[in-house]
């Protein structure tokens, strides 16, 4: 793999690539079946059915009701209805969150919280970056006001994934709603929301190859919200406009070829993010990885903390330079780098640079290989 037109694409917690079996099942929809599923006509009716059937199979293999399954454009839409609704029609005054949320929720609360609509809470994060439970029951104990707890299942950029049940049961146990962005494990984990204790679930398709701009927000049957974005009855009433018709069918297409090769893929990638750290601390001195790495942890993703040199400060140029695309930090920061939220809240050494790689089936030992290699020379 060294030759130096082939592109790595080792950012695959930012974005997958769309897999052509999706493309092809969402090609008739850009196509002849382009009828507005709002429309009585049999060219409406078609596209109404094929959103239908969408839906019953993302139902299906979250163990969700169809009811329960709204399309949105994304993870970033569907954490905003589900904060905003929690505040406005369920009664919270009261967010705990983490330091560490990805910027749709952290945002989000934010500006209900400067907005004056709700208190802001954020609860203490162990060593290792995982939540502190005993800080979690401590916030919701003492909160004279309902709650609604919102934290992440599995963090996008060290990996770290939260115990969904513990939570829900806390939050059941003090009256809270609780919503968690799942963008990260939706499509790469199997769900099972008729036994798991949760208010609001979220998805996104293009983490899991499928399209970009298109996701869902899970609303258990139980939570009755008013609509985030008004106009037309599209999506029983609860989001309004013309559905991403092609998207919604590539979404279903996706989540079903991720379900059916889960172990498979599963158990490979593992091993290349397991690969992949044993041959980094091999080859670099003092490197260090954050999070609970080889614990409770995606196993896409391997965030590596380099000792700061003149000569490693250009590590993401200098692998940029070779076409290999990796992530310093978190890739939702565009721009300039202000460096990341999340690796200040666990790992706030001014003296590493960090980098986030995020592999997929696609990766191979060989591409490891050749960036170990790279890195080499870099540092």
């Amino acid at each position: 793999m060294s030759n130096q037109s082939a592109r790595i694409y080792f950012d695959n917690a930012a974005t997958t690539s769309l897999d052509p079996v999706v493309l092809e099942a969402m090609m008739p929809y850009f196509t002849d079946k382009f009828g507005n599923p709002s429309s009585i006509y049999s060219y409406g009716r078609e596209s109404r059915l094929a959103i239908e059937t969408a839906r019953k199979t993302v139902a299906k293999i979250l163990n969700a009701h169809p009811a329960e399954i709204f399309f949105t454009s994304g993870g970033t839409e569907s954490s905003n209805t589900a904060i905003t609704a929690a505040i406005r029609d369920l009664g919270c005054r009261h967010i705990i969150t983490s330091p560490i949320e990805h910027h749709a929720t952290s945002h989000t609360v934010e500006h209900v919280f400067h907005s004056g609509e709700a208190a802001l809470s954020e609860v203490k994060l162990l060593p290792n970056g995982h939540v502190d439970m005993e800080d979690l029951e401590r916030l919701l104990a003492n909160s004279s006001e309902k709650c609604l707890v919102t934290l992440m299942h599995a963090n996008n950029e060290i990996g770290n994934m939260l115990d969904l049940h513990a939570v829900g049961n806390l939050c059941k146990m003090y009256g809270a709603i609780f919503h968690s962005d799942t963008v990260q494990t939706v499509g790469h984990f199997p769900f099972d929301l008729r036994n798991t204790p949760v208010h609001f679930i979220t998805g996104a398709g293009h983490k899991f190859h499928g399209p970009k701009g298109v996701g869902i927000l899970y609303i258990n049957e139980n939570v009755k919200i008013k609509p985030y974005i008004h106009g037309g009855a599209q999506e029983r009433n609860m989001r309004a406009g013309t559905e991403n018709l092609y998207g919604i069918v590539g979404f279903a297409k996706a989540l079903e070829l991720a379900t059916a090769q889960f172990e498979e893929h599963s158990s490979y990638i593992k091993g290349l993010k397991i690969y992949m750290m044993e041959k980094v601390k091999s080859v670099v001195r003092g490197v260090t990885f954050n999070g609970d790495t080889l614990g409770r942890s995606l196993y896409t993703v391997l965030s590596v903390s380099f000792p700061k040199t003149e000569k490693s400060e250009m590590i993401l140029f200098n692998l940029d330079m070779n076409n290999i695309c990796v992530s310093g930090g978190s890739a939702c920061t565009s721009g300039a780098d202000q460096g990341s939220h999340v690796i200040r809240a666990i790992n706030n050494n001014p003296n590493q640079v960090t980098v986030r790689f995020s592999f997929s089936k696609h990766n191979t030992k060989e591409e490891i290989d050749f960036v170990v290699e790279k890195l080499k020379e870099m540092i």
